[in-house]
């Protein structure tokens, strides 16, 4: 199977076929995804809560990500590597061109920031100097203090609105992928028609173009034990992890994940 790039993804969205993204931190888990069909593996600032236990993501930094994507670059066997820039790392442009190169010569293919159309410039210079974005929109964890907590947006139709205009802003940029996180299914499907780019939906509904979720959340694994309503737990009634993973991009790429008890 040829190497995912871009240009696949942008093929899929274009045959109307879904695609399939999980949280990878290390070699061994990148490898059982990818051989398993899984077209994007995400670096996710997550980490900081599944991995290293803290009650958000803002206290991961750059040189952590730059640890885990290396790991998971030797275990990728052809999927398209997404990092995530953590929280305060491209506060300033100088910020966000010197923080992308260190993740990028980890071994990144795009990376991944969270905001919404005030990261248009910042997408143009980074595109423009061989760095492909993807604008995280919704709820956005490095801001969960701004918005009081992980809540669903877009609920208003101001808000709907806004996010619409500022996802076909972020195209005109140059962003090449979205990541739409926990807002209502009639939104996500309303920006994935609107704009020629992917788009990735988690508490999305089923209308965008490709699915992701923490890997932790998707075997069923949670410190509270409590997962979040948007995942399903495919662990469930598999032998082994490889054979849950597998099951995820199959649900997946047949829409038959997520179902309407998972939407918003």
């Amino acid at each position: 199977m040829p190497d995912i790039t871009l240009t696949t993804l942008n093929k899929l969205k274009q045959n109307g076929e879904k695609f399939a993204c999980l949280t990878a931190y290390d070699a061994t888990f990148a490898h059982l995804e990818s051989t398993a069909g899984v077209e994007v593996l995400l670096i996710g600032d997550s980490l900081g809560m599944v991995l290293q236990g803290h009650d958000s993501t803002l206290p991961v930094t750059v040189e952590e990500m730059a640890y885990h994507t290396a790991s998971v670059k030797r275990g990728n066997r052809g999927a398209l590597i997404m990092a995530d820039l953590p929280f305060m790392s491209y506060a300033t442009l100088e910020q966000a061109m010197a923080n992308s190169a260190r993740l990028m010569q980890a071994g990144a293919h795009i990376l991944k920031l969270e905001g919404a159309g005030w990261l248009a410039d910042i997408t143009t210079t980074l595109t423009r100097n061989g760095i492909p974005v993807c604008v995280h929109m919704g709820l956005t964890p490095q801001t969960v203090n701004v918005l009081g907590g992980y809540k669903v947006q877009g609920r208003q139709q101001d808000q709907a609105e806004a996010m619409l205009q500022d996802a076909i802003a972020l195209e005109a940029a140059g962003a090449a992928m979205l990541l739409l996180e926990c807002v209502p299914s009639e939104l996500a499907n309303a920006i994935t028609r609107a704009v020629s780019i992917p788009v990735i939906g988690i508490g999305a509904g089923s209308g965008t173009d490709g699915q992701v979720l923490v890997v932790h959340d998707m075997l069923g694994l949670s410190i509270s034990g409590r997962l979040p309503r948007f995942v399903k737990n495919f662990m469930a009634g598999q032998a082994d992890i490889a054979s849950a993973i597998t099951a995820y991009v199959s649900a997946v790429k047949a829409a038959e994940f997520p179902a309407a008890e998972h939407e918003f």
